[in-house]
């Protein structure tokens, strides 16, 4: 006893150390938060300060400086870091070249304003980021808080991660499944959604096994422990979540990508202009101190108006502001896109995998045909299943009754009775009524020739004679089948469904939509691994697999895929949370509505690219031969930042 004593105090400080960690990091990211908006607001107000002031140049020169320092001044201080570790080429050395080229050109308003702007952008994706991170707080609230042992014929709550293999448990009803085990005692029907996915209850009777996360709904039942907490079903999906997002591949940005390539091409070709002439005049120290000095100085000039020309101002505004327009323009749409990187990521788009229940699918169950037999109608067996379905609260007693639409009169049930794992049996209008499943069909001997029908199927039998069945599906939303067809118009070459629904019913839903692949019968861990298998199957490094879904059990695999993309209308608030881009009503057409808009910001952003460098290069190849002076180089950047800004907002009036 001692000994269990101990490890229970562990594992209490174990949660008391998480949770203080989680309060300590919220108040840190709290305070960093303030921290930045402080910074940013003291350098908006020396700016703003500076644009309306009246006073000397050299006064108004200093707030300037000071306003630039304090928005921008980590960029820089990074910059020269990366220098130091023989890391130039990426966005802080670009916007650092960029800014301080617009300072040595006068242009000082420009430099602030390109730095302000390149923070408030990385703010809001900071803060899209750590929403995102929040996820694995509501995550705790399915983890179980305590699990009921029996022991010596007395019920006790313990920690679910004290209890042993082979421990018996006690799961009363509305009571959350603690570990993975058995049933040896008792029947159930189960909510599954948090594992699977799927709306419908499971029933489980005795000698079935069941998994923790389940919820029990209906009767108390008794399970043997067969794992461990560490080893359960509902804590895998707690590692899995956690862990998910250190294995994914980060977005690069667009503009260090761009950085990468543009910022080592003007640095080399400044130097070389200072250089080459140099060489090719045979300059030596001779001629340079017998008046020829002013030549290589000369060179010097035209190197720095070459590198103050190629100041990428325009291209460092135009790039971002061209993503944020895709990112409104999408918003406007429906669909909301938490970062610059996951909407360019979008272009690469080639395998997209959808979930099943609530994505593609209503997560609804209907009743969509009733099939009648000897001599029965539709009206009769809808009327008497809706009637022995009438004390229920299951989803498919409530769409029988839906279906029926009619009042229904309970006292009309002289006798009822519940058969656990099978259905209902009742007297109605002095008719023996059975309303369930296959295996009812059989106990009672009844003949019957639809043991294959695909499906969830409820059997009715009137008088010992069957009747007919019910068919209940997941209704298919009404532009599923639109968005696959139009993902396959964009040349998405794969695209699969993955579910914890049956075979049966996810070969029939993917064979109406016309999906390529389907996986069915999965738990959260088992997505994932097909999930990865399927990245690690990626023909380049590019190429960009998406995930989309809407419940808790598509978190982990929502953070796993290169692109997670969740429904944001009836989907889980941690499946919201854990995704990269959420569609706000439920449309799976809408994916290839962002695809678009994606592709349609990226030509935007080329077209600024093309047009800055086209310009760019000719005025340096006018500065080279002599012909531009600072003013040209001035018209260079600015007025080229200006054209791109304006040719950057023609994305918020696109249009499907």
């Amino acid at each position: 006893m001692s000994e269990r004593k101990i490890e229970n105090n562990d594992s209490c400080r174990g949660k008391c150390d998480i949770k203080v960690h989680q309060d300590l990091g919220n108040e840190e990211e709290e305070f960093n938060l303030r921290k930045i908006l402080i910074i940013l607001g003291i350098g908006v107000v020396l700016y703003v300060l500076a644009l309306v002031s009246k006073s000397p140049q050299y006064f108004k020169l200093g707030l300037f400086l000071i306003s630039y320092i304090v928005i921008g001044g980590d960029i820089l201080l990074k910059a020269i870091k990366n220098i130091f570790r023989l890391q130039f080429f990426d966005e802080n050395f670009l916007l650092s070249i960029a800014t301080i080229g617009a300072f040595a050109i006068g242009e000082y308003p420009e430099a602030v304003a390109v730095m302000l702007f390149f923070k408030v952008g990385e703010l809001f994706q900071d803060l899209a980021l750590d929403k995102s991170r929040d996820s694995i707080k509501s995550l705790l609230e399915i983890k179980p808080d305590y699990a009921n042992i029996e022991r010596e014929g007395h019920i006790e709550k313990v920690n679910p991660e004290d209890v042993e293999i082979g421990d018996i448990i006690v799961v009363k009803p509305g009571e959350r499944v603690p570990l993975d085990g058995v049933i040896i005692d008792g029947n159930a029907v189960v909510d599954t959604s948090a594992l699977t996915g799927e709306s419908l209850p499971r029933e489980l009777n005795k000698g079935d096994e069941i998994l923790s996360g389940m919820v029990n709904q209906t009767g108390l039942i008794k399970i043997k422990v067969t794992k461990k907490f560490y080893d359960s079903t509902i804590s895998k999906i707690l590692d899995l979540v956690q862990n998910a997002e250190t294995k994914k591949a980060p977005t690069e940005k667009f503009i260090t990508k761009f950085a990468r390539y543009y910022t080592p091409l003007v640095v080399a070709a400044a130097v070389l202009m200072a250089v080459i002439p140099v060489i090719l005049y045979k300059i030596n120290l001779y001629q340079i101190h017998t008046g020829h000095k002013e030549t290589f100085s000369e060179w010097i000039y035209k190197a720095l108006i070459f590198l103050v020309i190629s100041c990428p101002c325009a291209l460092v505004i135009s790039i971002p502001l061209g993503f944020f327009g895709g990112i409104g323009s999408a918003s406007k749409s429906g669909i909301l896109v938490k970062g610059a990187n996951h909407l360019e990521a979008l272009n690469n788009l080639t395998t997209v995998v959808w979930d099943k229940t609530g994505t593609l699918t209503k997560g609804v169950f209907k009743v969509v045909d009733v099939i009648t037999t000897n001599n029965y109608s539709k009206e009769e067996i809808l009327k008497f299943s809706a009637i022995a379905e009438s004390r229920s609260n299951h989803p498919i007693a409530l769409s029988i009754l839906d279906a029926y639409n009619k009042k229904v009169n309970i006292y009309e049930i002289s006798e009822y009775q519940e058969l656990a794992g099978l259905g209902i049996k009742a007297k109605i209008e002095e008719h023996i009524v059975m309303v369930g499943n296959d295996k009812l069909l059989h106990k009672e001997n009844v003949k019957h020739n639809t043991c294959n029908v695909n499906g969830t199927v409820v059997h009715v039998v009137i008088d010992k004679k069957y009747a007919g069945y019910i068919l209940i599906a997941d209704e298919i939303k009404e532009d599923a089948k639109l968005a696959i067809e139009n993902l396959k118009k964009l040349k998405i070459k794969k695209q699969i469904m993955l579910t914890g629904d049956s075979k049966e019913v996810a070969e029939k839903v993917a064979k109406e939509l016309n999906i390529d692949e389907f996986y069915a019968e999965l738990l959260p861990y088992e997505k994932v691994e097909i999930v990865e298998n399927l990245i690690k199957k990626k023909e380049t490094p590019k190429e960009i697999l998406c995930f989309v879904g809407d419940g808790i059990n598509d978190a982990p695999v929502l953070k796993r895929a290169d692109l997670g993309i969740a429904m944001g209308g009836l989907g889980s608030d941690m499946a919201i949370e854990s995704a990269d881009i959420v569609i706000m009503n439920d449309e799976p057409s809408k994916l290839p509505i962002a695809i678009k808009i994606a592709k349609r910001t990226k030509t935007i952003v080329w077209e600024n690219i093309i047009f800055a460098l086209g310009v760019k290069g000719f005025f340096l190849i006018s500065s080279s031969l002599g012909f531009a002076t600072m003013w040209e180089a001035v018209f260079a950047d600015v007025g080229v930042a200006l054209l791109a800004i304006l040719n950057a907002t023609r994305i918020l009036r696109w249009k499907k």
